[in-house]
């Protein structure tokens, strides 16, 4: 049996995510976002959805970019 590597339960449908060349063990999709998603730059939730780019900074939505002074953002249809 592996070990989630976020909160070290061993599990028997642990599973497995390559990121960036790195490979990741988890019991849940919640310690695999936990631990992957990056947070918003305005209101710090994790994003698991497209989010928003700009300049190189993530947001969650076109709102939290444009309460950050990010102007000319939508969010995607």
């Amino acid at each position: 049996m592996a070990q989630c590597e976020l909160c070290g339960n061993e599990y028997d449908k642990i599973f497995e995510v390559v990121m960036g060349g790195k490979r990741h063990i988890f019991d849940s999709f919640e310690c695999a976002i936990t631990t992957l998603a990056p947070p918003c730059h305005h209101c710090g939730c994790r994003i698991i959805g497209h989010g928003v780019e700009a300049d190189g900074v993530f947001y969650c939505c076109a709102n939290c970019a444009m309460k950050e002074g990010v102007q000319g953002v939508r969010d995607r249809k």
